[in-house]
């Protein structure tokens, strides 16, 4: 539903968004993650057809960006950071509004608005002024529009912006189901999001994509996905080297623990032996009469493997 190829953006000797390729099939909810300035948004921006590439081609559901617009675009719907309103139209005004716009009159028009506030729970103000709406009615608000044409593909920039727990909990939900039918874009900075509505993510730094895969596909390259945490009946020194020297073990790193004992994390010596580390150590408290108490593998964390692989601006080259 979504190919770009060969992305580029410079803005003057800036460049923005550099080389980057991606595809999203209908079906699939892709997070879409970097830090600041990494050209999230403008990659969002040129994918919806809002600002030109320098470089590159975006076809939307089969159909060239830059060569049939009005085409691709009908097949979008947008939600871009920092959303404009029109401070005095009711919410149904301007969800109406912008059905019209997308070319919905009449019965076509009033039914897809109903829908719209209906899915994105806007029913309490429905007929309130847009001026008058806390900020997380607001954003709603600015999610109904894009998808009151019911689009093939949504492109949301930060879609739980300023929204409550609850709030988040049901935009979270929706845009996971919508994502059963749809193709969708979805940029946050909320890594637990990704894991509660994502099927798969992209993690881009500097303008590349440094990262591609399902959630667990990520964690996975955490340094710390496939350690095992322990705690053993045992006299600390003598545990520690007793685990330090047995071959599945690479490192041993002390924790604290409310069990009493001696509580570590252990690396693998190899990744390769990451399924064999909780045997080994649950053999050698066997070997060795102590007491095991506690013994799990450790997962990982998706905002580790974001430090791990994205650069902060003091270490640019």
């Amino acid at each position: 539903m979504i190919e770009v190829t060969n992305l580029t953006k410079t803005f003057g000797p800036k460049t923005a968004v550099d080389d980057l390729s991606f595809s999203v099939k209908k079906g699939e909810v892709l997070g879409f993650l970097g830090p600041n300035g990494a050209g999230k948004s403008t990659t969002m921006r040129m994918v919806t057809g809002y600002i030109p590439a320098t470089k590159g081609t975006i076809r939307i559901g089969g159909v060239d960006i830059e060569a049939d617009p009005n085409a691709a675009k009908f097949k979008i719907g947008y939600l871009p950071e920092n959303a404009p309103l029109y401070e005095d139209m009711t919410v149904a005004g301007f969800i109406g509004f912008c059905a019209e716009m997308r070319g919905l009159f009449g019965a076509d028009r009033d039914k897809a608005v109903d829908k719209a506030i209906e899915t994105t729970f806007l029913q309490p103000v429905r007929n309130q002024s847009v001026d008058t709406l806390s900020k997380g009615y607001r954003h709603r608000t600015c999610l109904a529009q894009s998808i009151v044409h019911d689009p093939e593909i949504l492109i949301l920039d930060e879609p739980t912006d300023g929204l409550d727990p609850n709030q988040k909990h049901e935009v979270r939900s929706l845009i996971k189901r919508m994502g059963e039918t749809k193709a969708i874009i979805f940029s946050t900075h909320i890594l637990e999001e990704v894991e509660a509505a994502c099927s798969r993510a992209i993690i881009i730094d500097r303008g590349r994509v440094v990262a591609d895969g399902t959630p667990n596909d990520l964690k996975a390259k955490s340094s710390k996905a496939g350690n095992v945490h322990i705690t053993i009946g045992a006299e600390a020194d003598v545990a520690r080297a007793a685990l330090a020297a047995n071959p599945a073990v690479g490192s041993v790193t002390p924790t604290e623990s409310s069990n009493p004992g001696f509580s570590a994390e252990l690396c693998p010596a190899k990744k390769t032996q990451t399924g064999e580390l909780a045997a080994a150590v649950a053999n050698l408290c066997g070997e060795k009469g102590w007491t095991l108490s506690e013994l799990h593998q450790v997962e990982g964390r998706l905002d580790d493997v974001f430090r791990e692989i994205t650069r902060p601006d003091t270490e640019a080259a």
